[in-house]
């Protein structure tokens, strides 16, 4: 009876991967806006320009004739996001086998909604911006900021249930997808097919060390970075070898779970023997050698992906979006700009996020529903749903991101990050008090 009680002890402990994935999103989410804010006080005060100038200062690496320099908000949004849509990329290689978007019953309904969460705020979008300059930017109301969606659940505590944080996390994983599709298919440039080239060999060699059931992940890491190169050179957006490289990364573990279960087995039961043997004086060098075979056969039974992704996720989520945000949120707010808010990109870019992306999570959702297509978990009303819709609608760090992809001049560029400002930020206050009130008639 004492071993089943330390069991269910045990098991309590364990974490489903998506649960752990929204605990860790929602902290680095309030992160996440401590460094906008810090990113628009320093853009906005007496230093603002020297803090704008900064990010284009040029560093690299040279070897001989062979040089790569960039500028330094290049080497965030190139280099450093790459990484991010590399954990992305295992996050949905996961949630595809084995999470909530492994079969259609449990994917259907966050498909739905995250269908119309693109459909319906690029089309309002386009009607404002059917010519001119701001042609382009179909794709940046599209985005969904996750860190700071569930930044803002955590705020109303533990009234929002699980469920239903699963569920904008499910929403925002399959927009993802979405979103890592329309940079590779409409945001690329020119293409060098030598480069792109080199870069379909390396990938087939990936996938190769992935058939043969390699393991090793530094071999993947560091081919992964020569992908990163040669898709940088080809006109392809780099950011993109992070997500290719994400999908050949091994899902299953060198060490099946009843080898693992028997091998310890034997490990704990001689390492018990043997202790209760010399009470006084236990043999350490045993003890130890032990000990390291248990954490061996632990390290083994954790596939590659789940090691990367407890590896990466933190720095990501910490370090690597944060400054991404502190390089790309420094907007100067000026007359000049204000005064061009009702223009048709701002326009678009806020109405997009502010009413396409609740109105298309919410509609399409329901819709699914309604046609036995999707199923709504019964512990979750429409009212939240629509609070996660507008939630949704907080594009920030993702919208900033296509917006690069999308405007060249710095003008419309500035502009079109000020639009994601207000349109994330009245999706967000909405979002907020829908949610807060609906939880309070609930209790």
């Amino acid at each position: 009876m004492i071993q089943f009680l330390k069991r269910q002890k045990l098991f309590r402990r364990i974490k489903d991967p998506l649960v752990e994935f929204v605990r860790l999103e929602a902290f680095s989410g309030i992160v996440l806006m401590f460094f906008t804010i810090m990113a628009l006080t320093l853009a906005n005060s007496a230093i603002g320009e020297s803090f704008i100038t900064y990010w284009t200062n040029y560093f690299g690496v040279q070897f001989g004739e062979w040089t790569l320099k960039k500028s330094f908000l290049h080497w965030i949004n190139d280099g450093l996001m790459a990484v991010f849509f590399f954990v992305v990329g295992l996050e949905i290689k996961r949630e595809l086998l084995t999470g909530g978007l492994s079969s259609i019953k449990q994917a259907s309904l966050p498909i739905f909604g995250a269908i119309g969460g693109m459909l319906i705020p690029a089309l309002i979008y386009v009607g404002f911006n059917t010519q001119g300059s701001g042609t382009h930017g179909w794709g940046v109301p599209m985005a969904t900021d996750i860190a700071f969606a569930l930044g803002i659940l955590i705020l109303l505590g533990k009234r929002i249930p699980t469920s239903l944080k699963l569920l904008l996390t499910s929403i925002a994983i399959v927009d993802d997808i979405g979103a890592v599709m329309v940079i590779a298919l409409y945001y690329t440039s020119e293409i060098d097919w030598i480069y792109l080239l080199y870069g379909g060999g390396i990938y087939a060699i990936l996938w190769v060390l992935n058939s043969l059931k390699v393991r090793n992940i530094s071999v993947y890491l560091i081919l992964g970075i020569f992908l990163w190169y040669v898709l940088l050179k080809s006109g392809v957006h780099a950011t993109l070898a992070g997500i290719l490289l994400a999908l050949t990364i091994p899902a299953r573990a060198s060490r099946n779970l009843f080898e693992f279960i028997g091998s310890n087995q034997e490990l704990l039961e001689n390492l018990e023997a043997k202790t209760s043997e010399l009470p006084k004086k236990p043999n350490e060098k045993f003890i130890q050698a032990s000990v390291s075979s248990i954490e061996s056969n632990c390290v083994k039974v954790i596939s590659p992906l789940q090691r990367l992704e407890h590896l990466f996720h933190p720095w990501v989520a910490y370090m690597i979006v944060p400054l991404f945000a502190f390089a790309n949120a420094g907007v100067i707010i000026d007359t000049e700009l204000t005064s061009k808010v009702f223009e048709p990109i701002s326009i678009g870019i806020i109405l997009g996020l502010f009413v396409g992306k609740p109105l298309g999570i919410f509609l399409f959702s329901w819709i699914g529903v309604k046609i036995k297509l999707a199923q709504k978990p019964s512990e979750i009303c429409w009212s939240q749903i629509l609070g996660i819709g507008f939630l949704g609608g907080i594009g920030f760090t993702m919208s900033f991101f296509v917006s690069q992809l999308a405007f060249t001049d710095s003008e419309v560029l500035s502009l079109a990050k000020f639009a994601v400002l207000i349109g994330s930020l009245f999706s967000g206050i909405t979002g907020f008090l829908i949610l807060k009130l609906f939880c309070k008639n609930q209790q």
